[in-house]
């Protein structure tokens, strides 16, 4: 393959978004923005016909409704949560919290200070799946789920706090 078939191919440009899927958008919107701080950069909003049909027609029974918003951190990147809920279909209960099944795992959350941010989010009833903090390859973490068990580790830089998390060590 030559250099001007490489161009060709690489056509991610970035990361968008991680999305959750919630039983109910409002109360995420809610629980994300009142317990962990985050901000509601896009509030709820409802998509069906046909251009969501278009889109994801293949992935959901008809007729396809989406019910989503956007939470994060308001610092102009697209790293952003996007929660999604289904109306037209019916939920099942979630899975346990388990980072061992394949496919999607967790999401990081950085914070400053991960015992303080930990016993904040404590006393707002959050439910911590690891006792403690720990030390490791240059960061300190500690993990938990959120109502509908996906499952979060808030992470702080330690080693060097001006480096992204994973170049720590």
């Amino acid at each position: 393959m030559g250099a001007r078939d490489a161009a060709l191919v690489l056509v991610i440009t970035g990361l968008a978004h991680t999305a959750l899927h919630v039983a109910d958008v409002d109360a995420a919107v809610a629980w994300y923005r009142d317990v962990l701080g985050l901000v509601v950069l896009s509030p709820p909003y409802r998509m069906e016909g046909d251009a969501i049909t278009r889109d994801m027609g293949e992935l959901l029974p008809e007729p396809v409704v989406v019910k989503a918003a956007i939470v994060g951190v308001d610092d102009g990147t697209d790293r952003v949560i996007e929660v999604i809920e289904y109306p037209s279909m019916t939920t099942r209960a979630p899975l346990p919290p388990d980072v061992t099944r394949l496919g999607f795992t967790h999401v990081g959350l950085l914070c400053d200070d991960v015992v303080a941010c930990r016993a904040v989010l404590e006393t707002k009833g959050v439910k911590f799946l690891v006792e403690g903090v720990a030390d490791v390859a240059g960061v300190r973490t500690t993990w938990f789920a959120d109502p509908w068990h996906n499952v979060f580790i808030l992470v702080e830089k330690v080693r060097r706090p001006d480096r992204v998390y994973y170049r720590q060590y």
